[in-house]
């Protein structure tokens, strides 16, 4: 199931273009389509609005990602990075596994 395009933050858009600018490379990691972490590494070699579904960066060598399933783009925080940082930290209330009664007997 594909997650519907989410609009980007001005700032996201601004820290692609400069990255395309200086032709910064490195990883970036980001939410792949079955929702789990995946990474890329590479420059940016643009931008582009596909209508109908999002706003893409295309990659050198190869590659394509939307922008706002972006975690971090070359170590700095972007778009989906809130999402990710909610996603990791969902089990702190959770016990783990264990129920009521099993954590009370340790």
């Amino acid at each position: 199931m594909e997650i519907s395009y989410t609009p980007v933050a001005w700032d996201y858009r601004e820290q692609i273009e400069e990255a395309i600018n200086k032709k910064s490379s490195g990883k970036i990691f980001y939410f792949a389509a079955d929702q789990t972490v995946a990474e890329l590494s590479g420059g940016i070699r643009e931008m582009q609005d596909q209508r109908g579904k999002g706003v893409f960066i295309h990659l050198e060598p190869s590659g394509s990602i939307r922008i706002d399933r972006i975690i971090t783009l070359f170590g700095k925080p972007a778009a989906a990075y809130d999402e990710y940082d909610a996603f990791a930290n969902a089990c702190l209330d959770c016990m783990g596994g264990y129920d009521k009664d099993q954590l009370d007997a340790m």
